[in-house]
């Protein structure tokens, strides 16, 4: 069995999330009259380390706020999770925000406004000791977020990447990755290429390169071999910090010794609790959550039926079916 690595280092973004609930998300030039609104933390590196936290793991993370009254609700919610703060202080910027919008059909639409997060700078970087994940996104400047993990891989870390939001990324950077995370857009962003996900998967020279689908689930890559994972059937409200919450799980499974088929399964059905609930940070679900999910999912052999079918649908949907490199 596989030991734990140490502690999990994210560096990323918070951001303080304003949030209106509304019948549909606005289209281009359209306005819609919205509902109650709520102002939740987020932010792609906030939502990862608190999910990492609760889903048990060491955690730190290393974030850029401003000097003002939405800082300490960002921080609040880091300390609460468990999460272990390094702040850097920024004088001339203000802390984060994100402009979301939720439909009914739990699609969102979502702006952000990096402030602070944008003055994250390579120096920055904590001490590295103890820690063995560095969990990164692109709501940093991305020549920060290659620096720190340059600095990761010279101390034998391993790098995930969360490719969002979606940009075209430097053959520098994605050789120094050890993990890849996108969804279906970012992915086609990211291989420069269309074709079938099989494909654009395969086409990436990094070792494990992941791709989640939302409700169909999601495929990985790793050195040649595919492993799938079905999405677990929920009453879905709200999809906002799933993604995140899918890789802060991930990651906190791996740490923890978890193959890489272990984690994806952990990853789907935590990511499926958190559209059960309204908001970013507060949306996460916790160890005994997701273990709980795990334990009763598949049950009946009706569950079992529909699982299998899934498994061949999502192997259709990434052009897969004629492989015989498919992980169990």
């Amino acid at each position: 069995m596989k030991q734990p690595r140490g502690a999990i280092l994210v560096a990323g973004s918070a951001n303080l999330d304003f949030v209106v609930r509304a019948p549909h998300v606005p289209g281009p030039g359209e306005t819609v009259l919205g509902r109650e609104l709520a102002m939740i933390p987020g932010g792609k590196g906030a939502n990862q380390a608190v999910a990492c936290a609760r889903a048990g793991a060491p955690t730190r993370m290393l974030v850029a706020l401003g000097q003002d009254t939405f800082a300490p609700l960002l921080e609040r919610s880091l300390l609460e999770a468990g999460v272990e703060l390094h702040v850097v202080r920024v004088e001339n910027e203000a802390t984060g925000v994100a402009l979301i919008c939720i439909g009914d059909d739990a699609e969102n639409a979502i702006t952000v406004a990096p402030g602070a997060n944008s003055m994250l700078r390579g120096s920055d970087l904590p001490s590295l000791d103890g820690v063995g994940y560095l969990l990164l996104q692109l709501e940093t400047p991305l020549d920060t977020v290659l620096e720190f993990a340059r600095a990761a891989r010279a101390r034998d870390i391993k790098v995930v990447l969360n490719a969002a939001p979606a940009q075209a990324l430097s053959d520098e950077l994605l050789r120094v990755v050890d993990v890849l995370i996108v969804n279906q857009d970012e992915l086609t962003k990211v291989a420069g290429h269309h074709g079938s996900l099989a494909e654009e998967l395969s086409s990436l020279d990094i070792p494990c390169a992941i791709v989640t689908l939302g409700s169909r689930g999601c495929c990985a890559c790793e050195r040649g071999a595919f492993a799938l994972q079905p999405s677990f059937k929920v009453n879905s409200v709200d999809t906002t910090a799933a993604g995140d919450t899918f890789c802060g799980v991930f990651v906190a499974s791996l740490s923890s010794g978890a193959t890489l088929p272990e984690a994806l399964r952990r990853a789907s059905a935590a990511a499926a609790l958190a559209t059960t609930r309204v908001g970013a940070q507060s949306s996460i679900p916790t160890r005994d959550e997701i273990e709980t999910l795990l334990r009763t999912d598949g049950r009946s052999y009706q569950d079992a039926i529909g699982a299998l079918e899934a498994y061949c649908d999502l192997a259709t949907y990434c052009g897969l079916r004629r492989s015989p490199a498919i992980a169990s």
